[in-house]
């Protein structure tokens, strides 16, 4: 994983931490409160929580589960 700060806006790096972090999450089974929990958790993570939303996370996680091949 990559030294560098993650921010909401940086949603392709998010995933590849995440891919990286969680490799075997069945991603059908993850709510949207789930992948935030999963990117809050992320060591690199550096953005303000409070700045999220629904879109944001849905985008995040429907890009997740195309980059995973699922």
């Amino acid at each position: 994983m990559s030294d560098q700060a993650l921010y909401w806006d940086s949603s392709y790096e998010i995933i590849l931490a995440l891919m990286d972090a969680h490799p075997h999450t069945a991603l059908e089974t993850l709510s949207l409160d789930d992948v935030q929990a999963k990117i809050l958790a992320l060591p690199d993570f550096a953005d303000d929580p409070a700045l999220v939303n629904d879109e944001i996370l849905q985008a995040i996680l429907r890009e997740w589960y195309e980059e995973a091949g699922a």
